[in-house]
């Protein structure tokens, strides 16, 4: 559905003496350079996909993070197999990430300004949307409107988890049920856009920040190119689903890069006058 989505593999592994090709200018670097770049090309300012754990470290104030729920991991309701068995794939997701879902949550403070947070790691299987992750997203709403402070959520999602079905499906009213709650509250609330965002996230949370903004050239959509093709039957403009895009047609709000993040939501929270700031 998604073309060759989930078929690369463009973040930047640790490995002592790796050299780096950037997909993008096809430029060769030592991989101590990009990582001392946030993981962004420093010639032609491709951003890499990067863990959970690197996306918290870079927008919150460092050794203020405390993750919440990370207890929570999904079950298989359905026996779903198709390939290989839902069972199995969590297992190895789990081998390879260290972690029992796709999403991070947690408190932080940001520049002192306390936030809560909920992280979407795209290495464990595609970033979806499954019952877990979904319910850790609501947690995390519901401990911004307890504290009375701003909440966050950063996708890198192909959507909606296919393995659990109508469960999985369910995640985007229940999640966006919470954020009406917390807009009810006037808290804010400030959605960050990643390669890629798709599917179900994208067609629910992820786009209803009261700020939507977005890294350089991030995949935003809901069905890949060549099905919206299929479709609609016309040819589609070239990088429409990238962000660029988008914030010229009024879809997101601010297209940021990684290094000026953390300062730009700092200033939105400082913005919104939260309790903290």
């Amino acid at each position: 559905m998604f073309g060759n989505l989930f078929k690369k593999d463009e973040s930047v592994k640790e490995t002592p003496n790796q050299w780096i090709k950037c997909p993008k200018c096809t430029s060769l670097m030592f991989y101590k350079e990009v990582e001392s770049k946030l993981n962004v090309c420093p010639k032609c300012n491709h951003h890499f996909r990067i863990s959970a754990d690197k996306r918290i470290e870079s927008i919150v104030d460092e050794g203020s993070f405390v993750e919440m729920d990370a207890t929570l991991a999904p079950v298989d309701p359905l026996k779903f197999s198709d390939k290989k068995s839902y069972k199995k794939r969590l297992e190895e997701a789990k081998a390879k990430t260290g972690k029992t879902s796709s999403v991070v949550s947690g408190s932080a403070t940001i520049n002192g300004q306390p936030v809560e947070l909920a992280v979407f790691d795209f290495s464990f299987m595609g970033g979806s949307l499954g019952s877990v992750e979904g319910e850790k997203i609501v947690r995390s709403i519901n401990r911004a409107i307890e504290k009375e402070c701003g909440f966050i959520i950063v996708s890198a999602s192909g959507g909606a988890r296919m393995q659990e079905s109508t469960y999985s499906l369910l995640q985007m009213s229940k999640t966006s049920a919470a954020l009406n709650r917390l807009h009810q509250k006037g808290l804010p609330f400030i959605s960050i856009l990643t390669d890629p965002t798709m599917g179900g996230v994208s067609a629910s949370f992820a786009m209803l920040g009261d700020i939507i903004m977005a890294e350089p050239d991030a995949l935003i959509g809901f069905a890949g190119q060549r099905v919206i093709k299929q479709t609609v039957g016309v040819d589609l403009p070239e990088g429409f689903q990238r962000a660029e895009f988008l914030l010229e047609h009024g879809l997101i709000d601010m297209v940021v890069n990684r290094e000026q993040m953390k300062q730009t939501l700092s200033d939105l929270f400082k913005l919104f006058n939260t309790k903290a700031g």
